[in-house]
């Protein structure tokens, strides 16, 4: 199956811009017999200003594909384009200069400095890449994320929840063009998972961001617009306006 780039649709079908596309992508790891075919041919696009999720089986290749899409792994063949930017091809320092400029990521680890607070683990993007701190965006960050008076805090300080949010507000705070969200909710509790999700929603519906989110949870797929299904590294469906219900019954399906 090849899927469009469509974001969901409210009163018509036509298809978005897309933010990162994948064009028949293929992932082998090892050689020969030992060969294991992680992406089969894939090909997908992921609108601007819409949060995804893919999501599949166990072994699916759905953790492959967001690490080919961000540049974390090199593709066997194929190509992914970010915006007018070819990401396969590019050398170790390029890919580097691209994640740090253009990509934002979050993973199911929070990967905060312990020893900084969480207004200086937010800005760490910014004073790596020597880039300026834009105030008027990282007050409106702050303001989604519901950190205002948690900003002196160290991670040791705060909940789980308000450290993923952390992490969050680290990964828009630089106005990256997409965000990568590796189960971001995998080490939380369902109301501090249900707090991290509702905040990428808002980034997305109030700023504007682009999210894509592996996820086995099909109450954390159904805050995304579009949800996205592999099975043996390759696309098989996809659901627009999902809910926890209607996700559940298409892995079913999947996993049958």
């Amino acid at each position: 199956m090849t899927s469009t780039y469509a974001s969901p649709p409210a009163g018509g079908s036509a298809l978005a811009t897309p933010a990162v596309v994948a064009t028949e992508v293929s992932k082998v790891y090892g050689t020969g017999d030992a060969a294991v075919h992680a992406l089969r041919g894939v090909s997908v696009g992921f609108a601007k200003g819409a949060f995804t999720a893919i999501m599949g089986p166990s072994g699916s290749g759905k953790s492959t594909l967001m690490h080919c899409l961000a540049g974390l792994d090199t593709v066997s063949g194929g190509k992914v384009m970010l915006g007018d930017s070819e990401v396969t091809g590019l050398n170790d320092k390029q890919l580097t200069l691209l994640r740090r400029e253009r990509i934002g990521f979050i993973f199911q680890a929070f990967n905060l400095l312990p020893t900084l607070t969480a207004e200086q683990n937010i800005l760490l993007p910014l004073e790596l890449s020597g880039r300026k701190l834009h105030q008027q965006w990282f007050d409106q960050v702050v303001e989604v994320v519901g950190l205002r008076d948690r900003l002196g805090h160290r991670p040791n300080e705060l909940s789980g929840g308000q450290q993923q949010r952390v992490a969050c507000a680290r990964a828009l705070v630089s106005q990256p063009e997409v965000i990568f969200a590796d189960e971001p909710t995998g080490n939380l509790d369902s109301r501090s998972g249900a707090e991290v999700l509702s905040f990428l929603r808002s980034s997305v519906r109030e700023m504007g961001q682009t999210i894509v989110m592996v996820t086995h949870d099909p109450v954390a797929a159904s805050y995304a617009d579009r949800v996205v299904f592999l099975r043996d590294g390759l696309i098989v469906s996809e659901l627009f306006q999902p809910t926890p219900d209607t996700v559940l019954d298409r892995l079913k399906g999947l996993e049958g």
